[in-house]
């Protein structure tokens, strides 16, 4: 990938009190960082923990086992919701 491919086009401004300023340089100072540095770091380490949060799903062995089950077994419809398919198929049409 080229170097001009690659280069930093987006950017993020935000306001915020002095105080959170200062608190924000103390912190990356502590690390070596740019204060840029330092937001973009612990900004994209928090998302990543909340996309992993809402995307990934984790179960203990019993529901795990339940899920796969309900996975695998065959579909067995009853009257009323074959009957309702059959009635679906009847009044909807595509255009």
């Amino acid at each position: 990938m080229s170097a001009a491919k690659d280069a930093k086009q987006d950017r993020i401004n935000l306001r915020l009190k002095h105080s959170a300023k200062r608190a924000l340089e103390r912190a990356a100072s502590f690390e070596g960082k740019t204060v840029s540095n330092f937001i973009l770091t612990s900004a994209l380490a928090h998302a990543e923990k909340t996309i992993h949060e809402h995307e990934v799903m984790s179960l203990n062995s019993r529901d795990s086992e339940a899920f796969f089950d309900a996975l695998v077994k065959p579909i067995s419809f009853n009257k009323k919701l074959t009957a309702a398919f059959e009635e679906h198929d009847q009044r909807v049409t595509d255009k």
